[in-house]
């Protein structure tokens, strides 16, 4: 079945899509991890300076894009979660080529007081296809540069309770969806090719609420979590990756979707990623009181992680939304009040904690020389100096709308989007 298509083809030539290492093919880059590899774009930037084009992006979407080749991938969402839209733009000229409907809900449920939208989850790119995910509402896989429909789920239910947030994550030649709602929590791997389920997996996760007759009693946030997975390739035995849910964190066999082992906690609404470095699992334990817990694991580890596998916590100033990065042997972290934090990888030890204009939402991005850019809701960029002793501002710069999408940098192009428009940086 062919998407609608509300906006034909330009008459723009259409370019080959071709894998090179100038992609971004996921939320979070390269290799999910917000590393920018040989990126070196502007750092500095204003809406008349190093501003190769801006196109406005229709509706509501927090999902970062997706480039391969010639052409970005963008989702979006009317803002009352009744359509649901897929733009494909020209790298080159940031003009839209394409904007495909490809669902619709009559009975969206309703967002609440929540800064989340119906478009959050990023898109994937692989090869000659772009994957489409809107939680729920809907799964589609596309060819990357006709926008031709190859298949698509509407089957995989989900109550998200305050809209979808959970991005696509892939392994060899599945697709990994993951579903963390009030009423279901699982994880589903999908064949590329073909949509079909490979595996299903349900979280284990003892939420203590059921009463007598077997409903729970909780508030619905307290079951739900937004969180990406973070793909773990071990030096020795099967490829394993992590997964942040509400009141426990897991990581699976990346081919199968056995559990291997759990942690926990008493965290809800989660969307902060995992990272894995040194040998430690670091976790966000989300809503109610966002802490850092980092255990010590690999490849080996099984069952549930204790005070023997704990190697440090975090309890003070840690992001609830936002994914910190490592570079080198720190950790670096941007919280949703406005602190900016730097630790120390192998114990936790905060080396300096200082405030930033602006609350944090979108995760950081980690350039090829270690620079760090983070943006806020309310439209500054900070881009700092990884200096472990000290917060080293370099530049801020200030966009005429808020951020909460994660940057998008590869050699020497910055893609940032903002709630209504998407830019290229880049030097004239």
């Amino acid at each position: 079945m062919r998407p609608f298509l509300f906006a034909t083809l330009c008459a723009l030539p259409l370019m080959a899509v071709s894998a090179t290492a100038a992609d971004w093919p996921q939320f979070r880059g390269p290799i999910g991890n917000g590393h920018a590899p040989g990126a070196n774009p502007p750092l500095e930037w204003s809406e008349s300076r190093n501003v190769a084009w801006k196109t406005p992006i229709p509706h509501r979407g927090w999902s970062t894009p997706v480039i391969q080749g010639a052409v970005i991938w963008v989702t979006t969402a009317t803002e009352d979660g009744r359509e649901y839209f897929a733009l494909r733009l020209n790298r080159t000229t940031g003009a839209v080529e394409q904007t495909l409907r490809l669902f619709t809900s009559d009975n969206p449920e309703p967002l609440g007081n929540t800064v989340n939208g119906y478009a959050s989850p990023s898109p994937l790119l692989d090869g000659d296809t772009v994957y489409i995910h809107f939680g729920s509402y809907g799964t589609a896989a596309l060819d990357a540069l006709t926008g031709e429909e190859k298949w698509r789920r509407t089957d995989l239910p989900c109550r998200h309770y305050r809209g979808p947030g959970s991005s696509l994550a892939h392994f060899r030649d599945t697709l990994i969806v993951t579903m963390d709602g009030v009423d279901v929590q699982y994880l589903v791997a999908l064949d590329k090719r073909t949509g079909r389920t490979v595996w299903k997996t349900d979280r284990t996760t003892d939420f203590k609420d059921l009463d007598a007759t077997g409903q729970p009693q909780m508030d619905g946030d307290l079951r739900k979590a937004y969180t990406t997975p973070l793909m773990v390739t071990p030096k020795s035995g099967d490829p394993w990756f992590i997964s942040i849910g509400a009141k426990a964190a897991y990581a699976y066999d990346a081919a199968t979707g056995k559990e291997l082992w759990n942690a926990l906690y008493d965290g809800f609404s989660n969307a902060s990623s995992p990272v894995y470095t040194h040998g430690l699992a670091i976790l966000n334990t989300g809503y109610g009181k966002a802490n850092l817990h980092a255990y010590r694991v690999d490849d080996a580890t099984r069952g549930r992680l204790g005070v023997d596998q704990l190697a440090w916590e975090c309890l003070k100033r840690v992001p609830q939304r936002s994914t910190p990065v490592v570079v080198g042997d720190h950790l670096f972290m941007f919280d949703d009040g406005g602190f900016a934090s730097c630790l120390k990888v192998t114990t936790g030890e905060v080396t300096w904690s200082e405030r930033l204009e602006g609350n944090f939402s979108g995760s950081p991005v980690v350039l090829g020389d270690g620079t760090l850019i983070a943006c806020t809701e309310q439209g500054a960029s900070y881009v700092l100096a990884p200096a472990p002793d000290r917060m080293t501002v370099r530049h801020t710069n200030t966009l005429d709308s808020g951020l909460l999408a994660c940057p998008v940098a590869i050699g020497p192009e910055l893609y940032l989007r903002t709630k209504t428009h998407l830019y290229r940086i880049e030097a004239p």
